[in-house]
């Protein structure tokens, strides 16, 4: 009985081969809640991954807010026009270019998606090139209309935070949740 015991007892040091980690670059967004850490989707959005590491590389969110933040759906951001003291073009900005759609994954909590404009002017839903927003809950009704390209992996509660601040009639918080700082960081992901 004691060897079974001890064998039971050995098996579960053993790591658990589904478990295993890798090393990852991922995207680290610097809050006054705390920081958002994102996995990005290379393999299955390898064009929107490849412009957000580029983008964060250049520091080009560095002082971008979140302009958008609506309870129970997402919070926005990614804007370089809302840096600017003028709140009425928050949302409108990007950086001179579209993304073709890479479609291929659903709305979960935590997942990050790009914006775009809706298709009366965009049919081929392509994504603004900087904007993107973090689901607060699974939406499956955005299922197949946008480009979901990463997951939260930590600070899902910062994310949850922002979602809760005061807010205007055009869903923009009254005082601005900036990204102080977007950068790239080496982690063990699994």
């Amino acid at each position: 009985m004691k060897t079974i015991t001890i064998i039971l007892s050995l098996l579960f040091l053993i790591p658990n081969p589904q478990e295993k980690t890798k090393e990852k670059e991922v995207v680290v967004i610097e809050t006054k809640f705390g920081n958002i850490v994102i996995e990005l989707f290379d393999d299955v959005a390898p064009k929107h991954a490849e412009n957000f590491k580029k983008l964060a590389r250049e520091g080009f969110y560095n002082g971008t807010t979140f302009h958008r933040v609506i309870p129970d759906f997402v919070i926005q951001g990614g804007d370089p026009l809302s840096k600017d003291k003028d709140r009425n073009n928050d949302g409108r900005g990007g950086p001179g270019y579209t993304l073709p759609a890479e479609i291929k994954m659903p709305h979960k909590r935590g997942f990050v998606g790009a914006a775009r404009q809706p298709d009366n002017v965009n049919p081929e839903k392509r994504s603004n090139g900087s904007q993107f927003y973090i689901c607060l809950k699974d939406l499956p009704h955005l299922d197949g209309n946008y480009t979901v390209f990463g997951r939260v992996i930590e600070g899902m509660d910062v994310v949850d935070k922002i979602a809760q601040v005061p807010r205007d009639k055009r869903d923009n918080p009254i005082e601005k949740v900036e990204m102080k700082k977007v950068y790239l960081k080496k982690l063990q992901v699994k």
